[in-house]
């Protein structure tokens, strides 16, 4: 099949299109920039939604970036990268006459209230707690605005991977043997590795039963202590230097630090129950296959 992708060319995206390549698909990018299998926001806005079998969104602007203050403007840099992206996907579906097979959106655990005792699966009640809750809803709802197509949410963790993400701000106070836990450490810390985000994406696209909402996260769930425990020990590196919380909330701002210091146990069970095989399953493999 022929698959758009908005934000192809990211860290996820990329991955997303390598898959289904290998798999024997057509991916064309909606990107800010031209280029050979692409087309730009802009080209979509004008022209409409070009002819293909499956839309996917993945369009974000990085939360954590630490060159970026967590200022109003920053905000809504944030809130656009994936609202207005998303619903620009939704609007091009819904004025095209032939319509694709399926749209595969993308949204995030922060849908769920941050807790250190409650467990949280794809059924469970969120979307109104701070403000990434509330963004995550209002970036599921401009997906759900497209009609007449099945539609697909997944709620990501947080994606490691060796290329980019998370991994390329959190390994290198552990390669100088200064890593540790971030705050309490007692926060679970939903994770996912990048070869089963792109393999959850490529997964609702492929599966006509699919549909809803599918946790993207890994079913061995960890605390950002465990978490620690695991990386160092991939790296053969101490962790012994824990990250307090005001010094998270200082670097990052009291409302982004949550995202760090507080988190959510997410359990990926409509994930499980749809047929996926997670090809790493528990934090000690990923982390070995990350930094080995």
């Amino acid at each position: 099949m022929r698959v758009l992708i908005g934000g192809g060319s990211g860290f996820i995206g990329s991955a997303v299109s390598r898959l289904l390549r290998s798999k024997g698909h057509d991916v064309l990018v909606v990107s800010r920039t031209t280029g050979q299998g692409k087309i730009t926001w802009a080209e979509l806005k004008d022209r409409g939604l070009p002819e293909c079998s499956a839309v996917v969104s993945l369009s974000g602007e990085n939360v954590l970036n630490p060159l970026k203050r967590w200022t109003d403007s920053f905000k809504t840099e944030v809130q656009n990268s994936r609202i207005e992206t998303t619903r620009a996907l939704a609007d091009a579906i819904n004025k095209t006459q032939e319509k694709p097979k399926v749209f595969v959106t993308m949204s995030g655990v922060g849908f769920y209230k941050p807790s250190l005792e409650a467990e949280y699966t794809e059924d469970s009640p969120g979307g109104d707690a701070d403000f990434f809750a509330k963004l995550c809803q209002q970036w599921e709802d401009a997906g759900r605005q497209a009609k007449d197509v099945r539609h697909v949410i997944v709620r990501t963790g947080v994606v490691l991977g060796k290329d980019g993400g998370a991994m390329q701000q959190m390994i290198w106070p552990f390669w100088f043997g200064v890593g540790g836990k971030i705050g309490s450490g007692r926060q679970y810390f939903p994770w996912i590795h990048i070869s089963d985000i792109a393999g959850i994406f490529v997964h609702a696209l492929e599966s006509e039963d699919v549909v809803g909402v599918l946790n993207g996260v890994a079913p061995g769930t960890v605390t950002n202590s465990g978490f620690t425990k695991a990386l160092g020990s991939a790296l053969w590196r101490p962790t012994v230097f824990p990250l307090p919380g005001f010094v998270v909330n200082t670097m990052f701002g009291s409302e982004r630090g949550v995202m760090l210091l507080d988190g959510q146990k997410v359990i990926p069970k409509r994930t499980l129950e749809s047929g996926y095989q997670f090809e790493y399953p528990d934090i000690d493999a990923a982390m070995k296959n990350i930094v080995g």
